[in-house]
This record gives C-alpha cells, structure tokens and sequence, in this order.
C-alpha cells in the first residue's frame, strides 16, 4: 500500500502522520465560525452543534462537527428548526 502525500501551501508535504486529529479543537471551531470560544461553548451547552461533555472537557469530532457545518446545523439533534419557504401568490 502506498503512503498517502499532499501537497500543502508551504510546499512542506504531508504524510500519513500528519493527518488531522479525529477531534476539532473549540478554538479551530471558534476559527473556523469567526465566534469567540464562549460563543462555541455556549452553542455546545445548548445541543446547537454535536459534542460530547465529559466532565469539564467537551468532546467535538471532525466528522460530526464538519456534517453539522454542510447542514449549517438543521439536522434532527440541534434544536434547529429549518424555516420552511413561504410563497406569496397575487
């Protein structure tokens, strides 16, 4: 099997080792939201995005926080409601 290398903007390659984390940070969420880390915290305490608390830490995996992000967060578990599309007809 071959080892997997990505080319990144630094011109520096990537191997296999260097693959990101399984879990998302609150500060690379915070990053990625342009919100504060409370502000992420906040959302997280109020089920808006999928974490997992353990104690005083908060469990955010890539996978589930990156399907959240496509959704913009309207899947089932977040307390979003999608606002439905409202037609006006003359």
């Amino acid at each position: 099997m071959s080892d997997l290398v990505i080319e990144r903007d630094s011109g520096r390659k990537m191997g296999p080792t260097d693959r990101p984390s399984a879990r998302i940070s609150v500060e690379e969420i915070a990053g990625r939201l342009g919100i504060g880390r409370r502000a992420v915290y906040a959302m997280l305490e109020q089920r808006m995005m999928p974490g997992i608390r353990l104690d005083r830490r908060w469990i955010v995996t890539r996978h589930a926080y990156e399907q959240w992000e496509r959704t913009c967060g309207t899947g089932q578990r977040t307390g979003l409601v999608e606002t439905p599309e409202v037609k006006v007809l003359n």
